[in-house]
């Protein structure tokens, strides 16, 4: 019974990393401000990385640039990713 049970975690864990890992590979394209929450405006942006992330206003990309890290992730646990940029172009 102890192996059963040993294997049902990690088994389960296993699946929990899984999940975690898709729904990462599966966020949406970005629709919120990562600083206030608002409906972005795709006039108003900042590209950080190779990517570029989409505000609600005037006043949210200098709090962005504060701190680029915390709101990435910020958007990351909202399910949604900034935006692949051409790093080239």
């Amino acid at each position: 019974m102890h192996i059963c049970k040993k294997l049902t975690i990690t088994t389960t864990l296993s699946l929990l990393l899984l999940l975690s890992v898709a729904a990462a590979a599966f966020a949406a394209a970005q629709t919120t401000c990562p600083v206030m929450g608002g409906p972005i405006n795709k006039e108003l942006y900042a590209d950080y990385k190779g990517e570029r992330v989409y505000f609600c206003c005037m006043a949210c990309p200098p709090e962005f640039a504060k701190d680029p890290e915390k709101f990435i992730k910020k958007l990351n646990e909202m399910g949604q990713e900034p935006e692949k940029i051409d790093p080239d172009k």
